[in-house]
C-alpha cells in the first residue's frame, strides 16, 4: 500500500485541488484537519480510494490525491481510515 505522495504533484492536479476546494467552499479549518492526516503518513489502497471528514470527502487514486468532493457527493473506491 503505498502512501500519499505530497512533493511533485503535477500542476494541474495542484490547480483541480485549489478549484475543487474553492468551488465546494472547503474552508481552511477543514483544509487542516486534512493536512494533519495528511502528516500521519497513511497508508492508501492502489486503486481508487477516498476519506471522508465532517464537511467534505477526499478521493484518491493510488499514491495522489485527485479530487476534493462535498459531504453530500458520492465517493466511489475503498474507505480509508
Amino acid at each position: 500500500m503505498p502512501e500519499i505522495q505530497r512533493k511533485n504533484i503535477p500542476e494541474p492536479l495542484i490547480r483541480h485541488l485549489i478549484a475543487r476546494a474553492i468551488e465546494r467552499e472547503i474552508g481552511t479549518e477543514s483544509l487542516r484537519t486534512f493536512d494533519h492526516w495528511l502528516l500521519s503518513n497513511p497508508k492508501v489502497p492502489d486503486g481508487q480510494w477516498f476519506k471522508r471528514f465532517s464537511d467534505f470527502t477526499v478521493c484518491g487514486n493510488g499514491a495522489f490525491v485527485t479530487t476534493l468532493l462535498a459531504s453530500a457527493q458520492s465517493a466511489t473506491g475503498t474507505e480509508v481510515g
